[in-house]
């Protein structure tokens, strides 16, 4: 063994008890192996540290291929880095990413990897580990049903702000998770296998649009009524707020989309309202909400009925952030019908006359909606002004983003190229496109139906008779009887002439 620090001679390691000489003999190779990764006598020493340390707690040596990774990644050896303390480490080397990218990696490590990962050695995580992690956060979602519907006020509150974590999200904690790991295994060579990269989750099925047709919306006032009185049971005679309970009442699809008659009746009653031109542009042009608020004036080319949709609104939080779209695809510019560019321009002769009433107040930002004193239009207030309007209007709920899926359906059904629809939308494939809106509208379904139809259609022709039987068909020569029958088995039936 090497010398102390002080030069002093460190007692020889000695060890006994093997049945074979092979045996002992191996041993000594590891030890030695140990003892030559590295030439430096600090390293060494911690090498010698760590032998004696694990020897005393295992009754056997350090793995050499771990102790080789850290000490040529220059690692603490007698220090075991934990898989909070990694996942400490990486969200601080994140630095170069989305501000709402961040928040998201900084959630999953906060409410779900640490409570449940963060106290295990990193180089000892096993697949077991994050299944059984998942397997927790599934059965906390029990309870938090099981509260909910027990009807006890005080079981209820408890789980109050407590929302069940979907397939997609846990998709997306294990992301994080792989990503981290990733990192450890290809920058500091932390670990040689990602133990998140083969945990089995299930799979997400991406939830299709579907069409609000009257037999669903007669089904849905029904489960809003009973909805609206479990409420008023709950708040124990406090008021209700009938937004809440408007749009958390059961529908038959998290994504639901309004017929023709329904996107006009809406479009007619918000035809007042000062962020008209919004739903519009977003009701037939499928903008996302964020692309829709960020739109600015000098993107809007009256001339050419184009609008370039080079500039997004987002939330971080409450916090609202701006900047570019984040994919090449979602960076684009739309040709917009006459009506809608009417429309602006009625919205910005309005805007006009706000400025003046506000004076030395009106923030000049540019944006085409905004606030009354011109300062950018927060998204949320888009969305709550949105459901009000579908509530005070009478239709049954969809949420904002909803109005895109309705757009790209609409189009569809108009039988506009599949590729337009894509860039319209700001997709990156056409197939992405063709596999998420697949539902039409009742009318352009029973239309493709007639047109299948009339297309088959024609005059009457008489069917074909049956192909005779050469065995059971008389020819020349013969007496019509089957071959075989009243005849010499040798008897030569004569072919037709060619």
């Amino acid at each position: 063994m090497p010398a102390h620090a002080d030069g002093k001679r460190r007692t020889p390691l000695r060890r006994s008890g093997f049945t074979t000489l092979e045996d002992a003999e191996a041993e000594l190779d590891h030890a030695r192996g140990l003892l030559a990764l590295d030439t430096d006598p600090a390293v060494r020493r911690q090498i010698t540290k760590l032998m004696l340390s694990v020897l005393k707690d295992t009754k056997s040596l350090p793995d050499l291929e771990e102790v080789r990774r850290k000490v040529q990644t220059r690692q603490d050896l007698n220090r075991h880095v934990t898989v909070a303390e990694w996942l400490g480490e990486f969200l601080k080397r994140k630095r170069s990413i989305e501000a709402t990218t961040k928040r998201s990696y900084e959630s999953h490590v906060r409410l779900y990897l640490k409570p449940y990962l963060g106290d295990i050695r990193l180089d000892r995580l096993r697949v077991s580990d994050i299944a059984g992690m998942f397997d927790a956060i599934e059965e906390f979602n029990d309870i938090i049903a099981t509260e909910r519907a027990s009807g006890d006020p005080a079981r209820v509150a408890a789980v109050r702000y407590r929302r069940p974590v979907g397939p997609t999200t846990m998709h997306r904690i294990r992301a994080t998770l792989r990503h981290a790991l990733n990192i450890a295994i290809c920058q500091d060579r932390l670990l040689d296998f990602n133990p998140a990269a083969v945990v089995e989750l299930d799979s997400v099925t991406r939830p299709k649009p579907v069409i609000w047709t009257d037999e669903r919306v007669t089904r849905w006032r029904a489960d809003h009524q009973a909805h609206l009185e479990r409420l008023k049971r709950t708040r124990e005679g406090k008021r209700v707020d009938p937004i809440a309970a408007y749009i958390g009442a059961p529908r038959p699809s998290p994504v639901m989309v309004w017929t023709r008659e329904q996107t006009n009746a809406f479009l007619a009653y918000a035809r007042r309202d000062r962020l008209f031109a919004l739903y519009r542009l977003i009701a037939v042009r499928g903008l996302r909400r964020g692309e829709g608020v960020g739109v600015r004036w000098p993107d809007v080319i009256f001339e050419k009925a184009r609008i370039g949709v080079h500039w997004q609104i987002t939330q971080l939080g409450w916090t609202p952030i701006q900047g570019s779209p984040k994919t090449d695809a979602s960076d684009r510019e739309i040709a917009v019908d006459a009506e809608t560019m009417a429309i602006l321009k009625e919205h910005k002769k309005r805007q006009a006359r706000e400025r003046l009433v506000m004076g030395a107040d009106w923030a000049d930002s540019g944006f085409v909606f905004t606030n009354e004193s011109g300062r950018p239009l927060h998204p949320q207030h888009a969305t709550d002004r949105f459901y009000w309007l579908c509530y005070q209007a009478g239709l049954p709920p969809i949420r904002l983003h909803d109005l895109r899926h309705g757009a790209a359906t609409a189009m569809l059904a108009a039988g506009v190229d599949i590729k337009i629809v894509q860039e319209t939308l700001g997709h990156k494939s056409s197939a992405f496109t063709r596999d998420t809106y697949t539902s039409v509208y009742p009318e352009a379904a029973a239309a493709a139906a007639e047109a299948t139809a009339t297309f088959l259609a024609g005059p009457v022709v008489p069917a074909p008779g049956p192909v005779p039987s050469r065995r059971s068909t008389a020819r020349p020569g013969t007496s019509g009887k089957p071959e075989g029958e009243g005849e010499a088995s040798g008897t030569v039936i004569p072919m037709p002439p060619h």
